[in-house]
């Protein structure tokens, strides 16, 4: 996929302006505070329709104002596609092609994968930082996962109402309970297939990148156990199994204990998991080697190439890491967005961002040995 322009109207501090990318590497440099991880957090919410900083997506609107909107025109393996995200007053619009469209046609059309400082999260967060995660990453590629877990949340939502107000006598109850039990089980065989794949692709990642003798392992912790050669319908009558094993316990709490909202990915580096013995630059190159796989995954699962997004890049490796990832960026047929406080030497079409307006470079970075 490659992102030929964006257009952009009141979002954060940028300066409503046009701008035209190139295929390859494009680069948002400057000193901090400008601007440079708005216009990547720009990308990514044409992409996603939400942004990867906040949950409060009116954030997003410019100080002063009440609506925001973005336009992009890009193209995948079937040719040039148009889409547009309008925000005014807490409220979406999602258009593709002219035509408006929900969040769930939306959702998964541009894809994109972001590599942003507070990914660290993803490894150190709670259980539910992964889930989302996760959860967002599958749904990117398979459209029938994100209507599983969009269905799921609502059935989860009623099943801890009823439970918290002790309302499970009745034939309503067992519908959304057998509902709850069908839904659940796809959701997590389908997270069980996708860990299986990309923890593959995530290890060989990883040696190829960063260290050869280590071995890094995503592991699916789901909270039925061992689930690795279940079929789906034997994940399902283990979740009723479980369900109705400590249902007493439900009433008691008020609110589910079982089901894939109890789930957890866990990353192992040589055996030891990584959230408690990885060293902080250990996480960054997990981190990293992750991003690669999701890409890989897409481009597996969807027979396209999705756009990569990195904020703050220099922050992350020693020098002499940092070109040689560059290098193998610029040999792989990917379109990439990077910010930057130095100019890179690397051959990219560089952006120079100031107090939020964008200025197009002379089309190729700098090489300069001081850069």
């Amino acid at each position: 996929m490659i992102i030929s322009e964006v257009n952009y109207v009141n979002f954060r501090n940028l300066a409503d302006s046009t701008l035209r990318f190139s295929p390859g590497i494009n680069v948002f440099y400057g000193k901090n505070g400008q601007g440079k991880t708005n216009l990547l957090e720009l990308l990514y919410f044409l992409s996603a329709g939400k942004s990867f900083r906040t949950k409060k997506t009116t954030e997003v609107i410019k100080n002063g104002k009440t609506k925001c909107g973005a336009f992009a025109a890009y193209t995948d393996s079937i040719g040039e596609k148009k889409q547009i995200v309008k925000l005014l007053e807490g409220k979406k619009e999602f258009l593709w092609n002219g035509k408006k469209i929900s969040f769930d046609e939306f959702y998964g059309k541009l894809n994109a994968v972001a590599y942003i400082p507070e990914d660290v999260v993803i490894i150190n967060g709670a259980p539910n930082y992964r889930r989302d995660f996760f959860d967002g990453e599958i749904a990117q590629s398979d459209s029938a996962f994100f209507t599983s877990v969009k269905n799921f949340n609502n059935l989860l939502k009623i099943r801890n109402k009823y439970l918290k107000e002790r309302i499970y006598k009745n034939d309503e109850f067992s519908i959304y309970q057998n509902e709850f039990v069908k839904t659940g089980a796809r959701i997590m065989k389908t997270r069980q297939e996708y860990v299986r794949v990309l923890s593959s692709i995530l290890s060989l990642n990883y040696r190829k990148l960063f260290d050869n003798t280590k071995e890094l392992e995503l592991v699916y912790a789901c909270s039925l156990g061992n689930i690795k050669k279940k079929s789906p319908e034997e994940i399902e009558a283990l979740l009723r199994e479980e369900s109705g094993r400590i249902f007493s316990r439900e009433i008691q709490c008020g609110y589910s204990l079982t089901g894939p909202q109890r789930d957890d990915f866990l990353f192992y580096l040589n055996g030891c998991e990584a959230r408690t013995t990885a060293s902080q630059g250990e996480k960054k190159s997990i981190l990293f080697s992750l991003k690669m796989a999701e890409m890989d995954m897409i481009l597996r699962n969807k027979k396209e190439i999705p756009v990569l997004l990195i904020d703050d890049i220099t922050s992350y490796f020693d020098r002499d890491r940092l070109y040689s990832l560059l290098q193998y960026l610029e040999k792989r047929n990917i379109q990439i967005f990077l910010s930057s406080t130095e100019k890179l030497q690397i051959s990219a079409e560089d952006y120079y961002v100031e107090k939020g307006r964008v200025n197009p470079g002379r089309g190729c970075l700098d090489r300069r040995a001081d850069a």
